[in-house]
């Protein structure tokens, strides 16, 4: 990480955590489960437009999802959504066991709940819902979490609904599957408490150890995702959305923090460059017999009736920035052009001044432009190439883009990508997006209901407790364990006693084979503990331990039955000692030059033989026996 003074900029950080529980979904009671069969029992269309809220007014980012004129195609299955997901009949009564989740997660973190939980529909027509809005409540607020880098405020746990799943879009269609839609989520949104980018990871872990220690939360990617709030001195708050791993917090928050700081640069330089709103009034200018002969493969689209227009992008030059090969690339100004140009107007991108002549396009092509556009030394522009609508809606975008460089960093929302940078979406959503739910009355929480809500071990409680009930087991693991696999860890380690090898089992042997492409899911928390059960047994030896576990959970059999498949059952030991005997006297000469150093030349086709069926410690102990034996012999 960067050596970046987060205090000295003003940096502003709070962190929005969504977490799918393991309950029926919210408000019928269909399963809590994804449906991956193909095949779909029903699908039905939806346009969706957005409504004022109870204020009367329109929301920002609702208005621009609206503007896309999309349809929408959902498809569903009949075991994993029913008519409320369709939105053909009206909500049922919210689930008692995902509100009781949801309150036992915010006592968890000492927030307080509020005296009665009243639903709301939250304006969405980006087609994730079939009814163009999700049903949201407050359950709690004025939460806390510990850290060594200082506390983090919790502002508020909210109770809603997940969305559908995105598939395809076809033309102006876009498909979703309705099997996610309506899963409870628990949405934990803290203040802008956080220090920096370490600090932000530090938070949401600890925020997924309280929910994961409820034991009634789902576990896997997507089931939990993670949204950052990230503003600078003179910047603003902007969203970066869906980010599903620990590990790429500290680079997305830091990758924000240089974008924004980035643009205030620029913003600085404009000033000083004399720029105005209305240099980037100027209408597009179409440049396509520039490109008749033109033998870029960019350009071959115009076979099918596309134009290519260009416009003119005054005090621009040299900051829009020029591609690299970079594993995480910086900033650039002409990446922010070009994403406003894809989500308003379809296009798969832009080409910019600073970046050409290249892409196949020519120098003189590219100063033609130029000459055509009346440009001075600082001017730039951006060229696309699309059907004539699509590429003046495209240029208008890069235009609105380039007259917001003036004011700086936009509010806005950010959708992550793999590389922890972040793409423009849409504009930050408003408060104008809430509404009462009138199909589903109040719940009014009683105090002492809520008293006899009997809380898990917390985190902290727990780590202390294992550090004197398992002091084999190190700090770093115990901390893995309590963020990822507590129950299945404390439940193995308690009926077989084999601490360390519960903990390898699932912090290295699980994700190494999932490396290999093993599907985790299928690993339970009860074959897990039937394989070490059968480990402890002697029935195979530990280093068949991810053999014996593959092989169990993809043919459904328990573990001896897998170890018996693969040939790896206990070996005799007079077998083994057999085996050694020949070995040493196959090595004879070697043996008695090297006496005990022989071994280690000896283990390397012994374990081949015995691999599964004798553990490496126990070959190396009898094979220094019998080593001795042969020496004590006269060899």
């Amino acid at each position: 990480m960067s050596t970046i003074d987060y205090e000295g900029i003003g940096f502003k950080a709070g962190l929005e955590i969504h977490q799918q529980l393991d309950t029926p979904k919210l408000f019928c009671r269909c399963p809590s489960r994804l449906d991956e069969e193909e095949r779909a029992d029903f699908a039905f269309v939806r346009s969706l437009k957005p409504t004022a809220s109870e204020l009367g007014e329109v929301d920002r980012a609702a208005f621009e999802e609206a503007r896309k004129a999309l349809r929408f195609e959902y498809v569903g299955s009949r075991h994993t959504a029913c008519l409320v997901e369709a939105d053909d009949e009206p909500p049922h009564a919210m689930s008692p066991e995902a509100l009781e989740v949801a309150l036992e997660t915010a006592l968890l973190l000492h927030a307080r709940p509020v005296d009665e939980v009243h639903i709301m529909r939250k304006i969405v027509v980006d087609g994730s819902n079939t009814s163009g809005f999700q049903r949201t409540s407050l359950v709690a607020t004025q939460g806390v979490v510990e850290s060594e880098r200082g506390d983090v405020r919790m502002a508020t746990f909210c109770l809603e609904e997940d969305s559908a799943r995105r598939l395809e879009r076809v033309g102006n269609v876009q498909r979703f599957r309705i099997d996610r839609l309506g899963i409870p989520l628990i949405e934990i949104a803290t203040e802008p408490d956080l220090k920096g980018p370490a600090h932000a990871r530090e938070i949401a872990e600890a925020i997924g150890m309280a929910l994961r220690a409820t034991g009634k939360v789902k576990r896997g990617i997507g089931t939990i995702r993670q949204d950052l709030n990230v503003s600078v001195r003179e910047g603003a708050r902007v969203e970066i959305k869906g980010v599903q791993e620990l590990r790429l917090i500290e680079t997305a928050v830091e990758w924000e923090v240089k974008r924004q700081v980035h643009l205030i640069e620029t913003m600085r330089e404009l000033a000083q460059r004399g720029a105005k709103d209305a240099d980037y009034l100027r209408p597009a200018v179409d440049v396509s017999d520039v490109f008749a002969t033109s033998g870029a493969k960019s350009m071959a689209g115009r076979a099918k009736g596309e134009v290519v227009l260009a416009i003119a992008l005054p005090h621009l030059a040299g900051l829009l920035g020029k591609k690299g090969k970079e594993e995480t690339p910086p900033p650039r100004v002409g990446r922010e052009l070009a994403d406003y140009a894809k989500v308003k107007a379809g296009v798969k991108g832009i080409f910019h001044s600073d970046e050409l002549p290249a892409y196949g396009l020519a120098a003189t092509e590219c100063a033609e432009v130029a000459s055509r556009l009346n440009l001075g030394a600082q001017d730039a522009y951006a060229l696309v190439v699309a059907p004539r609508a699509t590429a003046e809606t495209a240029l208008h975008a890069v235009a609105q883009r380039a007259a917001q460089l003036l004011r700086g960093v936009p509010e806005e929302t950010r959708d992550l990508e793999p590389d922890a940078t972040s793409r423009y979406l849409r504009p930050l959503p408003g408060g104008a997006r809430m509404y009462p739910e009138t199909d589903v009355p109040p719940i009014r929480l009683d105090r002492d209901a809520l008293s006899l809500i009997k809380l898990p071990e917390r985190p902290k409680e727990k780590l202390a407790r294992w550090s004197r009930e398992y002091p084999d087991l190190s700090s770093e693991q115990a901390r893995q364990l309590v963020r990822t696999h507590a129950a299945a860890f404390e439940r193995m380690a308690r009926e077989t006693g084999l601490v360390k090898e519960a903990a390898r089992l699932l912090l290295s042997t699980l994700p190494e084979l999932e490396a290999k492409g093993f599907d985790g899911s299928l690993a339970t928390d009860a074959l897990m503990l039937d394989a070490l059960r059968a480990r402890k047994e002697g029935a195979f030896a530990k280093e068949a331990l991810p053999q014996v576990l593959r092989h169990a959970a993809e043919k459904h059999v328990d573990a001896r039955a897998a170890a018996q498949a693969l040939g790896l059952g206990a070996a005799d030991r007079s077998a083994v000692r057999d085996a050694i005997d020949a070995e040493i006297r196959k090595n004879a000469a070697m043996v008695r030059e090297q006496k005990e150093r022989a071994a280690g030349r000896l283990m390397g086709p012994l374990m081949a033989r015995f691999r599964g069926q004798v553990s490496g410690a126990d070959l190396q102990t009898m094979l220094a026996e019998q080593i001795q034996k042969f020496l004590d012999a006269g060899g």
